[in-house]
């Protein structure tokens, strides 16, 4: 199967994932004085302070814990970077909130190696090359108090495949669920795909109660979920509501809620981190983490990596000596020290430690022999190429300007043409420069990374930057999309990535992290690379 391309072009923008700026989350933060930068965070706290807005809310879910009010010593304070884009919509990328807050729930749940795991599904099997059958979980509860049938499911699937538009996960995928029974529920495909499981652990198919579905497309989580914590409210773009759900299938939850607020200047979550304001605190910029006890601040790895994608169509680096000139240049170690102070990973290849595997298959004889056929550097003394990048992601500008200092060292002439992303992503994706640097996300909801590398690589991908075309590396691709998900498909993964890395069409640079705060006494925490989980049925703040 084919890879779907559609929407995999836009998890290279920066709305795809939040950007995390050094000194502010929010666009153009780098318009704002440091003064103003203070005045927003100490208004903030002084604001979260005086209303609560850390501290919780009272309400209550259908069979969940009532809040205890301001102050409630057993309720976890979280601040979030985003607030709500669509209304906290599962088909949405508001699906993302409702799994960390733990209330939304999937068939299928993804473990380290991103192999499906049982979740409302307790098992699988495929029954022919287009059919997969899903056991459900018995005596699941709702949180309106309704009971989880197969023939839910069937509608929460069928909602999402026939939304408008479609959910990321589904884009490119003729989907129909069909119950077969109380709790045995068929998933049909248009075409062979060994990614259904995946695809179902996505938080965009969070499974919901009859209630959540309107008439008009529209589909409200509020008290609809099956997790650990019940939504009880929203308040706009301001915060949100959850108290524990005491019917839940599962361990039940050691906290009694949570309350969310929606923070996006990162001086004012790092405030609230600093200051005891906020338990739980996503996203602490770079530039604020020398403020806040070390202890306090945890780096997972993300994948997605900073990635400099050489034009091999036209210009100097169609000459796949004059691109291997730019690989020799680039010292990855010295951007993540001096633009990412130490808190990013080098890169060794498009894949990085958030896919652990990755590492280990790059020792393996046949990436090495692959890795060994890459060009020899030429001499480029005098050779002019043009560098873009864009502002959004604050930290991208910076990186271009020690990338101009390292290829300029080895003999280029650099010519940087930096803009807003909305207004520089064309001519990027038509070839209009000689290298462009990128911020990209490595896997897609599916939590498998060929969609991204066909995306970027292949010859009719969607985001081909590079304007790539190799029909070795196009076999390779198609080789590792027909495999069913484990170690083989993992190791097909890695033969495309050598083919890919020999050519030189693309530089990984860095693997970026994200810095996660969580005060003294919180435990049980998820610390998640795929950004799905944060707060757990385990997760608890102790005096």
């Amino acid at each position: 199967m084919t890879p779907a391309k559609h929407r995999t072009a836009l998890a290279g923008s920066p709305e795809s994932s939040p950007a995390r700026s050094r000194t502010n989350s929010s666009t153009n933060s780098r318009a704002k004085s440091p003064a103003t930068s203070v005045a927003i965070a100490l208004a903030l706290v002084v604001s979260f302070a005086l209303t609560g807005c850390f501290t919780g809310t009272s309400g209550s879910g259908a069979s969940g814990t009532d809040a205890s009010g301001p102050g409630a010593s057993d309720r976890i304070s979280l601040a979030m970077l985003q607030p709500p884009r669509s209304g906290l919509s599962p088909l949405s990328d508001d699906a993302f909130k409702l799994s960390r807050w733990s209330t939304g729930e999937t068939l299928v749940a993804l473990d380290a190696q991103g192999d499906a795991q049982p979740a409302l599904a307790t098992s699988w099997q495929q029954t022919d090359a287009l059919t997969w059958r899903f056991d459900l979980r018995p005596d699941v509860t709702f949180h309106d108090g309704t009971l989880l049938t197969a023939e839910q499911v069937a509608v929460s699937l069928t909602a999402a495949a026939e939304s408008t538009p479609k959910p990321r996960i589904l884009d490119g995928v003729i989907l129909t669920a069909t119950a077969r029974g109380p709790l045995t529920v068929e998933v049909h495909t248009g075409t062979e795909d060994p990614l259904i499981p995946q695809r179902l652990s996505s938080p965009q198919l969070t499974i919901l109660a009859a209630a959540a579905y309107s008439d008009d497309g529209t589909v409200n989580p509020i008290q609809t979920g099956t997790g650990p914590f019940v939504l009880a409210a929203v308040d706009g773009t301001t915060g949100a509501t959850l108290n524990r759900f005491d019917d839940y299938w599962g361990s039940p939850a050691a906290a009694s809620g949570i309350d969310v607020s929606f923070v996006p200047d990162g001086t004012a979550r790092a405030a609230a981190l600093r200051t005891g304001t906020a338990d739980i605190v996503e996203a602490i910029p770079v530039g604020q983490v020398s403020q806040i006890d070390a202890e306090l601040v945890h780096e997972v790895p993300m994948p997605r990596t900073n990635t400099l994608y050489l034009n091999t169509e036209t210009g100097p680096f169609a000459d796949p000596a004059v691109r291997a000139a730019a690989r020799v240049a680039l010292e990855n170690a010295t951007l993540v020290e001096l633009v990412y102070e130490g808190r990013a990973d080098a890169a060794a290849g498009l894949l990085g430690p958030a896919l652990d595997w990755a590492a280990g298959e790059r020792t393996t004889a046949f990436y090495t022999e692959i890795m060994a056929r890459r060009a020899e550097a030429a001499a480029v003394d005098g050779v002019r190429i043009t560098l873009g990048t864009f502002t959004d992601r604050a930290e991208l500008p910076e990186v271009a300007v020690q990338l101009e200092q390292q290829l300029e060292a080895v003999g280029f002439v650099v010519d940087q043409d930096v803009r807003e992303y909305q207004y520089i992503e064309a001519d990027a994706l038509a070839g209009a420069f000689d290298a462009f640097l990128l911020s990209r996300a490595t896997v897609l909801d599916s939590g498998d990374p060929v969609a991204y590398l066909y995306s970027d690589f292949a010859c009719s991908g969607s985001f081909n930057i590079a304007q790539f075309c190799d029909e070795t590396v196009d076999a390779a691709l198609d080789s590792a999309g027909a495999l069913a998900a484990g170690s083989d498909r993992r190791t097909a993964i890695m033969h495309a990535e050598a083919l890919i890395l020999a050519s030189d069409a693309a530089l990984p640079l860095l693997h970026e992290r994200v810095l996660q705060g969580e005060g003294p006494g919180v435990t049980g925490v998820a610390r998640d690379p795929r950004e799905r989980a944060l707060i757990t049925n385990e997760t608890r703040v102790t005096d």
